[in-house]
């Protein structure tokens, strides 16, 4: 075994970890504490801890510090909200990107209502859990504390339903959402499968009260539609397909873009809508335009928007948007731009906005690091950011939503 060394920790880098005066990244270390640490690869592994710091706070996970899920449970409420606040503002300063920036705006709310468990064989049986940073080491589970109570089950049920797909011979992934109807689970990893196998699925579906049961989004059996409130409606999202991590998040996510509209705002293009979350909400004060590329997702929107009265027009577009933005000619005929990219960031679309004429362009990111970079273009084309509100809904990780308020500078809004 290596001998350790003692080293102090000066700041907390964008994963969570601590990191020593020489760089070296520490996890579970925090700022101002003096720790023993092993070499191992480049990193250091927290061997004890010699001056602990006054923010250092009891996780209240028991698999904190093995599961590589949480990274900071350990940082008491303040300070930890400094740091995820502090992510978004080293994002934009490091694009050059001066703009004042309230505090983080908590989202957890009642806990996260999607969960992914891998399922890996173990002396014959499939065993479900979470990998440990940075490897592919299973973790085994009982329950994970930040989720909603009704996803606390999901463990067992997914080594139960691996048991007709090998037991995790074939390492598995079981993705649960926890819906109004009940457990929402999309398997993938094991491919197609035999009639038999299926039978035994939909027995199992049954045994556990799913509401739906899919392979790599392909439905084995609907039991009841796995609907999900959303501004007032009921949206029920394709099998294995995205949702905000939150109830809470979605919620906070859409005040903000809703908070943005101003009465003038008569038509709005939602880009990347996904199901049409934000696309709902603004239906009831204004015509939108929803543009996506799976068309599972659009096929949700529609269904929500034949169930739900009351609404303005809503038309939709399937379209990838990186390989084929709207143009500004496009974009031209809207009041107001939405757009919620993956992790990814907005790319090539975010060019062509920054060429349009639209006077309001609201962001939603999920990655303060490809926000700044669509801002920047924004900017650089003649966009004025006015406002950016940091969210917090993937709590203790080193990821953090954040929605900015674009408006075009009044030169620029009169070019012809």
């Amino acid at each position: 075994m290596s001998e350790t060394e003692s080293v102090e920790i000066c700041r907390l880098g964008a994963r969570g970890d601590g990191i020593a005066e020489d760089g070296t990244a520490v996890a579970y270390a925090l700022p101002g504490e003096r720790v023993a640490i092993r070499r191992e690869g480049g990193r250091g592994r927290l061997a004890a801890i010699e001056t602990p710091s006054p923010d250092r706070t009891e996780p209240f996970c028991p698999y904190f510090g093995r599961c590589g899920g949480c990274a900071v449970q350990h940082l008491a409420s303040e300070p930890y909200a400094a740091w995820k606040r502090g992510l978004v503002a080293q994002a934009l300063s490091q694009a050059g990107i001066e703009t004042s920036l309230p505090r983080l705006v908590d989202a957890h709310g009642a806990g996260r209502r999607r969960l992914t468990l891998h399922v890996r064989a173990e002396e014959g049986r499939a065993s479900a859990g979470l990998m440990t940073a940075r490897s592919h080491d299973l973790v085994r589970i009982d329950h994970c504390p930040i989720t909603v109570p009704a996803l606390h089950p999901a463990p067992g049920i997914a080594e139960a339903l691996a048991a007709p797909l090998g037991h995790g011979r074939k390492p598995l992934d079981a993705a649960f959402t926890a819906t109004e109807a009940g457990l929402d689970v999309d398997l993938r990893g094991h491919g197609p499968v035999s009639e038999g196998v299926r039978a035994a699925l939909v027995r199992l579906a049954g045994e556990f009260d799913l509401a739906r049961l899919s392979l790599h989004g392909d439905v084995v059996v609907e039991r009841r539609p796995p609907a999900i409130a959303s501004s007032g409606t009921r949206l029920v999202p394709p099998a294995g397909g995205f949702l905000q991590a939150t109830a809470r998040g979605e919620a906070v996510l859409t005040e903000r873009v809703l908070a943005a509209l101003d009465k003038r705002v008569k038509r709005v293009v939602d880009l990347f809508s996904g199901s049409g979350p934000f696309s709902l909400a603004m239906a009831r004060i204004c015509d939108v335009h929803a543009v996506e590329g799976e068309a599972a997702a659009l096929a949700s929107l529609d269904r929500a928007l034949r169930a739900t009265p009351g609404l303005r027009r809503v038309t939709t577009e399937r379209r990838d948007l990186f390989r084929r933005p709207l143009l500004p000619l496009e974009l031209d005929t809207y009041d107001a731009i939405v757009f919620d990219p993956p992790r990814a960031g907005a790319g090539a679309q975010a060019t062509r906005i920054a060429e349009s004429k639209v006077p309001l362009v609201i962001g939603v990111a999920c990655d303060a690091g490809t926000f700044a970079r669509d801002a920047a273009t924004l900017i650089a084309g003649g966009y004025r950011l006015d406002e950016v509100t940091p969210v917090d809904q993937f709590k203790y990780s080193g990821h953090v939503e954040v929605v900015g308020v674009f408006r075009r500078e009044p030169a620029r809004r009169r070019r012809t």
